[in-house]
């Protein structure tokens, strides 16, 4: 008798492979429920069993190739700047590509439409990824590289909230100039 719990991890697998899989060759916004069911070869009540939507569908996927221990640790090479200017520009990078920031749209869309989602997103995908320049900031600040008065979940606010805001309201290109500025404005503020 095949083992239930096998099989149904099987399904899991290839639903949140073949979302990705699907987002990467024609984006979100062609991306379906009844596509991902076929290609991962189930029904689309198994995928509406497990996930309420594509978004969370999608969500997992994404969090589960980000990896169960998350995110690694920034280097602390004793040079904050260097050790940031990577982080920052990667995160602009990953903004300005067009098929990458499709994605991340159209999450921001759902999360903006509801809470549980928002929450979800917050918790699951971005405060991993944010914690690991909130853990960076904390060494430089007891290093006394930073102001020993700075409160640093604005200071990573600080340095990633623009970004956003320009990607959101397309304000302004972004770019590698773009990243190395915010990110020269951001350090001068906080340091002693």
């Amino acid at each position: 008798m095949p083992n239930a719990a096998r099989r149904s991890e099987r399904s899991r697998q290839a639903i949140l492979e073949s979302a990705l899989a699907l987002l990467h060759e024609s984006g979100y916004a062609d991306l379906t429920i009844e596509a991902i069911a076929a290609r991962a070869g189930v029904g689309k009540q198994t995928i509406y069993r497990w996930w309420s939507g594509r978004g969370a569908v999608v969500l997992d996927a994404l969090v589960e190739q980000a990896g169960a221990s998350g995110p690694p640790p920034l280097p602390d090479t004793g040079d904050l700047e260097a050790d940031l200017r990577p982080v920052i520009r990667a995160i602009v990078a990953e903004l300005a590509d067009p098929r990458l920031s499709a994605t991340t749209r159209a999450l921001t869309v759902e999360a903006l439409t509801s809470e549980t989602f928002a929450e979800q997103v917050r918790d699951r995908l971005l405060r991993p990824q944010l914690g690991t320049i909130l853990a960076r900031l904390r060494s430089a600040r007891e290093a006394g590289d930073l102001r020993a008065d700075a409160d640093l979940d604005q200071a990573v606010e600080l340095l990633i909230g623009p970004m956003y805001h320009r990607w959101m309201l397309r304000t302004g290109p972004l770019t590698e100039d773009y990243a190395d500025g915010l990110l020269d404005l951001a350090l001068a503020a906080l340091r002693p």
